[in-house]
């Protein structure tokens, strides 16, 4: 990518998209197209179609996305399945119809089955079936990847996808209803410690296994992928290794400093088992995470405690 090219970030305000602006412009990108909802709506075919056709970018990384935890996506069906084709759709199709020389199209970890075998190989797509609490999403996600690839195979577009595991970091959703377990986490211990609660409750058995990548990380992989690879295969993004969701939980009470007691809602949904991705094809092309999840939760929860009035909550 030319550092003086058109690049257009979607979804730039959001956890990736606010990453992979910071990785552009440290490695000198000084032509970034960002756009807010209340300039251009992505759901809406002919709001894409006129920022194609005013801003002709000539790179497209693909960040913008409905996105939740298991609460959002179980409350939320419809607005999960619906936003996300919309968008990557418009995107995708106005990319190719206005010249975009590279697209790379960001996914996620859940479209593997339920019970894949771990770690989760790139291959194990469509073998099973997925885990119900977020099957919507993960279904919108997987006709992305499919239209990288058809657009590919029929017209030649250079399109690649990446499918992250569970991300974290600067500029995440720290609401306790619709975030992610690590950032949930974050915000439970610190108001804890600030109102010396007794104890904090952690959703489900803690006994599910989940993989953490710091998404500066992921923003790394992705433009190193937009450097160095063009082709229908598809890459896992992560650090190649997991922990339990009590583990994860005891890390960051740690971080923060809160002293008082875990407790197990063993009532609310653990989510699937185990999802830890296989991330061998990545590393054999010269690419492996940096941050450790301690380093990386001390970051964020620094982040938070410094951004408290603009973080999302």
């Amino acid at each position: 990518m030319n550092k003086t090219a058109g690049v257009y970030v979607a979804g730039h305000r959001g956890l990736v998209g606010a990453a992979l602006v910071r990785r552009l412009q440290a490695q000198g990108y000084e032509n970034l197209l960002l756009f807010d909802r209340a300039t251009v709506d992505l759901t809406d075919p002919n709001s894409v179609e006129s920022l194609f056709r005013n801003e002709r970018p000539e790179y497209v990384l693909l960040a913008a996305a409905r996105v939740g935890g298991i609460h959002a996506n179980d409350t939320y069906p419809a607005v999960f399945i619906r936003d996300n084709l919309a968008i990557q759709t418009n995107v995708i199709d106005c990319a190719y119809r206005h010249g975009v020389k590279k697209l790379l199209f960001l996914g996620s970890s859940c479209i593997y089955p339920k019970h894949a075998p771990q770690p989760m190989q790139e291959s194990s797509l469509l073998t099973g079936p997925l885990e119900p609490t977020n099957q919507w999403y993960a279904i919108a996600k997987i006709a992305g990847l499919k239209m990288c690839q058809a657009y590919r195979r029929q017209y030649g577009f250079d399109a690649i996808s990446v499918m992250p595991t569970n991300l974290y970091g600067p500029e995440d959703n720290f609401s306790l209803q619709d975030s992610h377990v690590l950032p949930a986490l974050i915000r439970k211990f610190s108001e804890a410690k600030a109102n010396s609660a007794a104890d904090v409750t952690i959703w489900g058995t803690g006994s599910p296994r989940r993989e953490f990548l710091y998404v500066d990380d992921l923003a790394d992989a992705c433009i190193f992928l937009m450097q160095n690879y063009s082709g229908e295969d598809f890459f896992n993004i992560g650090c190649g290794s997991d922990i339990t969701i009590l583990e994860l939980a005891e890390i960051i009470r740690q971080r923060v400093g809160y002293t008082g007691a875990l407790r197990l809602d063993s009532s609310k949904p653990d989510g699937a088992p185990r999802k830890l991705l296989d991330v061998s094809r990545l590393t054999a092309l010269g690419w492996t995470a940096k941050t450790d999840l301690a380093e990386g939760i001390d970051r964020t929860v620094k982040w938070y405690r410094d951004n408290q009035q603009r973080a999302r909550r």
